[in-house]
């Protein structure tokens, strides 16, 4: 017999353990079974688990278990990646409270470190997401640095750099001045804060006191100013085009150009153009073949090419001296208050993050986007929702060359070796490389490998094919490239998703992946981004402590609508905790009742009309979880078991049958197989999501063959054949008429304990017979003392109908009707105070045009429901009116 509590700590490690000891998350690649192919994003080595994390695995591992229990090999494929930045970012920190330092140690010995670290340390994630209860094939776990990806790193980048699609460029990238090196452009956090634009003029060469005023947030750059920059229709400025200006401080003359970058109607119209130290000023310099002069070295302090008074100091120190030299000068014409954006590192938080013309490693993403973008468009790759696809065309059709070049020691070394004079070697191999420049130069010549590595993103943009062995042609790549689903956060579309697509379609002719399911944020109750800052972060470590696994992994599942966040709160995955205590309880019932599994039980058979429904019932509710998994609307999945476990089978079934069973009536015996039988059935149907629980119960109901597991059970293949259209219209008309009488009982607060008569008018033979039938049921489940039918309506009573039938329920004796009646108008006007406020509310433009869009919905049910309301209680005033 099972507990009279449900404990999930008292199982879940329990039921882990064996099915891993028992390999049941294994692929067989040498099984003639359909694949089904999952990649695990795989999540840093420095990560712990988050509700982010929570969300996604969970969601890949039920479509995973679905197809196994639909007979496919599934290859959920495991790993972690390197995590340059943030790895080496953590090692340093540990470093630097021992007193050392990354340099002190030198890269080798650092190196060593971090391997340390993470063999101690890298694999917390993995052992978080079994507490998850996720089912990836452990035993083919990779990272993005062992020896096979390194290797399938290396081929692919000495190739792309054969084909003339890996190159080296001087450009301007996001520089962070802390860690000395480049960072994605994607990795670049935009934060708007208050800031000032000061105005400054520069004279004009040649002409005594004419001026041109720049406005710049900026004023340490203008120290690399190479022109001044107007908009060739400005007539304000015709006549100076052409000549030059002369540069405060720096005394340098930069030409005056016309360009349409400049705008005529912000500020002056004049901008100053700092190729090396704006993005945008980098473009206009390219167009009108502008000197580069670059004043900040790597720390961003003023270097070799700023006046020697600023050589050294940092740039905010500089930006002080630059301002109080031009105010000295009497060139700082105005200071301006401004809201504007800063660049920060996305990882660090707290470096602003500083333009920087610097030689780096590029790859020619234009060329590689375009066999991505046709296969989006022709339907090969397809994205759920469909919205996502807009977002990443938007992206690709603007491409541009990826900085895959970082300066940091952890990661993917560049396969290139420098040589002399400024000669270059890129081979998979030190001795490759050598060999080339032996034949370059006819003899053995010094060799120095780039310092720099590789970005991360490069690694993992490979993960689809390199996982699976490539460069060698081994039978998973063979059998599980490309995937059926890649599920994803759609903040790393362009990071990963992108370049995934781009990478194999070069490498292996196929998309990598057919189908791309977008899932949204994981908010807070209140719709607010999850942040340690503001204190709001839940922890799915201890949801899983408190109230189990399966709970969360429900939560999660029935709050994955797509397109649309999730709005987590405790309170849900409390809820969903007592559906799992719910299913318990069901089970003891089971017990007690002796409803223990018959293997030659066939559902066909039954003849008892409420067992004909619950298999009928059952066939609808397994085909809706099945197509929706399908789809992806995992939402509509849950949504569907939750209704048939809890409200179908345990709410109606098992209370229509329990008289059944006490009273051991003819059809017990086919109750207590019916009910077994379903009982395992929702079991397995839940147990894609909530795969403890439903393995502890459907072990405990009964003997099962040896090595019988809920988990490599078949997803069940009965169907139309047994679905009884009779049944299921009969049983309707019982489960609405108890519905609608216990819905007057409530809204006429008729005491829970009180019995009341049912009269029934203009029944229908049907009507009649069903009445008789289902006598006891009625009385039972709708606390009623007699059920007649009847020509008359009765005073004092409150009338409903069901199909042709009139439900007559005389109260007149059990409630006082005074009372009664003046709850009713007091409820109803309350009710039409609501709906005005929230009129009020929708009559607001402001309102509808910034509240979000759930928000105004929300509000728009509520009036419909208490409008719903109001008619109800008018209805039923009017009744007791004539009473």
């Amino acid at each position: 017999m099972l507990d009279k509590t449900f404990d999930p700590a008292s199982i879940e490690d329990k039921r882990y353990k064996e099915w891993e000891d028992e390999g049941l998350f294994a692929a067989h690649p040498e099984s003639n079974m359909a694949p089904f192919t999952v990649m695990m994003p795989p999540p840093n080595v420095t990560g712990s688990l988050h509700m982010g994390h929570a969300l996604n695995m969970t969601l890949q591992d039920v479509l995973t278990r679905f197809n196994r229990m639909k007979n496919k090999d599934a290859l959920w494929q495991p790993g972690t990646d390197h995590a340059g930045i943030a790895t080496q970012m953590v090692v340093e920190r540990m470093l630097d409270a021992e007193g050392k330092s990354r340099k002190e140690l030198g890269r080798e010995e650092f190196l060593k470190q971090v391997w340390q670290w993470k063999e101690k340390s890298g694999g917390t994630i993995v052992n978080q997401l079994r507490r998850l209860g996720t089912t990836p094939d452990w035993e083919r776990e990779r990272f993005t640095m062992d020896e096979g990806l390194s290797k399938a790193v290396r081929k692919v980048f000495v190739q792309l750099y054969k084909e003339g699609l890996i190159y080296r460029d001087q450009r301007l990238v996001n520089w962070d001045p802390k860690l000395h090196t480049a960072v994605s452009d994607l990795e670049v956090e935009q934060k708007e804060q208050k800031g000032h634009m000061w105005h400054i003029r520069y004279p004009i060469e040649g002409e005594q006191e004419r001026f041109i005023t720049v406005a710049t947030t900026r004023p340490e750059t203008m120290l690399g100013d190479t022109a001044i920059a107007v908009h060739p229709d400005d007539e304000r400025f015709k006549d100076l085009v052409g000549k030059f200006a002369v540069l405060p401080i720096a005394n340098r003359s930069i030409p005056i150009i016309a360009d349409e970058y400049s705008n005529p109607e912000k500020g002056s119209g004049a901008v100053k153009i700092t190729p090396a130290h704006d993005f945008n000023d980098f473009e206009v310099g390219k167009r009108h073949d502008l000197p580069m002069i670059n004043v900040f070295d790597e720390s961003a302090c003023m270097n070799e090419n700023a006046p020697e008074a600023y050589q050294g100091l940092d740039r905010y120190d500089a930006r002080k001296k630059v301002l109080q030299e031009l105010e000295e000068l009497d060139l700082l014409v105005e200071i301006e208050d401004i809201k504007h954006t800063v660049p920060y590192d996305e990882k660090s938080k707290s470096v602003v993050i500083e333009p920087f013309l610097t030689e780096q490693w590029y790859v020619n993403a234009e060329v590689l986007a375009q066999p991505a973008i046709e296969a989006v468009k022709s339907g090969k790759i397809e994205f759920v929702p469909k919205q996502y696809e807009n977002m990443f065309f938007s992206w690709m059709d603007n491409i541009q060359p990826w900085c895959i070049s970082r300066q940091l020691w952890w990661g993917h070394r560049i396969p290139a070796w420098f040589g002399p004079e400024g000669t270059v070697y890129v081979a998979e191999t030190e001795e490759e490389a050598k060999e080339y420049a032996r034949k370059q130069w006819g003899e053995d010549v010094i060799l120095e490998q780039d310092a720099d590595v590789l970005d991360t993103w490069f690694s993992s943009a490979l993960w689809p094919f390199s996982t699976l062995g490539w460069p060698d042609k081994t039978p998973e790549l063979e059998k599980y490239y490309p995937g059926d689903v890649l599920i994803t956060g759609f903040d790393i579309i362009f990071f990963w998703v992108a370049r995934m697509m781009m990478m194999g379609m070069h490498f292996m002719g196929e998309v990598p992946f057919h189908k791309v399911y977008m899932h949204a944020l994981v908010r807070d109750s209140k719709g607010q981004k999850m942040s340690k800052t503001k204190g709001n972060v839940i922890d799915p470590l201890e949801l899983i402590e408190k109230y189990g696994a399966d709970a969360l992994r429900f939560t999660l599942t029935a709050m994955a609508a797509q397109g649309r966040d999730i709005r987590l709160s405790e309170d849900r995955v409390e809820g969903y905790r007592n559906f799992a205590t719910k299913l318990w309880n069901a089970a003891r019932y089971c017990q007690m009742n002796d409803c223990v599994s018959d293997p030659s039980f066939d559902p066909a058979t039954v003849s008892f009309m409420p067992n004909k429904w619950i298999v009928s019932e059952l066939v609808a509710a397994k085909d809706k979880i099945a197509a929706s998994l399908e789809a992806y609307r995992f939402n509509e999945a849950a949504a569907a078991a939750y209704q048939f476990a809890w409200n179908t089978f345990c709410d109606w079934y098992l209370e229509f049958t329990k008289s059944v069973l006490s009273e051991g009536a003819p059809e017990a015996d086919e109750v207590r197989k019916t009910t077994s039988w379903i009982f395992d059935q929702i079991m397995l149907i839940l147990n894609p999501v909530m795969p403890f629980i439903t393995e502890e119960l459907y072990a405990a109901m009964g003997e099962r063959a040896e090595g019988t597991r809920l988990m490599t059970s078949q997803w069940p293949a009965y169907g139309n054949e047994l679905v009884d259209t009779a049944a299921l219209s009969e049983m309707d008309w019982l489960t609405r008429t108890i519905t609608e009488i216990r819905s007057v009982r409530a809204d006429m607060n008729v005491p829970a304990g009180a019995k009341i008569r049912l009269l029934v008018k203009d029944a229908s033979e049907q009507t009649q017979e069903r009445l008789k039938t289902y006598d006891e049921i009625l009385c039972r489940m709708a606390r009623l003392e007699s059920v007649e039918t009847t020509a008359d309506v009765a005073a004092g009573a409150i009338q409903t109908v069901v199909d042709e039938a009139t439900l007559i329920l005389p109260i007149a004796d059990i409630i006082d009707l005074d009372q009664e009646r003046a709850r009713l108008q007091k409820e109803i006007g309350k009710l039409t105070d609501d709906i005005k406020k929230i009129e009020q509310k929708l009559s607001n433009e402001k309102f509808i045009a910034n509240a979000p869009e759930e928000v105004v919905e929300e509000q728009r049910s509520r009036k419909a429901e208490a409008e719903s309301i109001i008619n109800k209680l008018e209805t039923a005033l009017k009744q007791l009116a004539a009473a």
